[in-house]
């Protein structure tokens, strides 16, 4: 069984919690990496294992080394424009989720075939 593919937008997701998240942007992409870590070999409540995870960072947030888990893509420019290029190049056969809550992207992303799920969805199936 072909793995889904679970990209997260990492500004929209980091910015969904007030915890000062502002103060320290890297410092917040790497506590979202470490967070998303069990989702690759545990999947989801409605993502079965195994998943691939990637994390998509842009602005002051670029840098955050990658996991064995979770690969983490820099965006050179907007972090939106990365994540639908992920989504394009990987095969429509692919069961392909997008983690985000900004309006446009998802507009963007469910046009290419990708499902949607909110920030809160990462905690839920804990």
């Amino acid at each position: 069984m072909e793995s889904a593919l679970l990209v997260v937008d990492g500004a929209n997701v980091v910015g969904s919690r007030p915890d000062g998240w502002w103060r320290d942007r890297l410092g917040a992409a790497v506590r979202l990496r470490d967070r998303l870590v069990p989702l690759a070999t545990a999947g989801h409540p409605d993502l079965p294992p195994p998943v691939e995870v990637v994390l998509v960072v842009e602005g002051a947030a670029r840098g955050v080394p990658g996991t064995p888990e979770v690969r983490v893509v820099s965006a050179p420019g907007s972090g939106d424009d990365a994540i639908v290029d992920l989504v394009r190049v990987t095969p429509a056969s692919r069961r392909r989720v997008v983690v985000t809550a900004d309006r446009e992207l998802r507009a963007r992303v469910v046009e290419l075939g990708a499902e949607i799920r909110g920030p809160r969805w990462i905690d839920l199936g804990r």
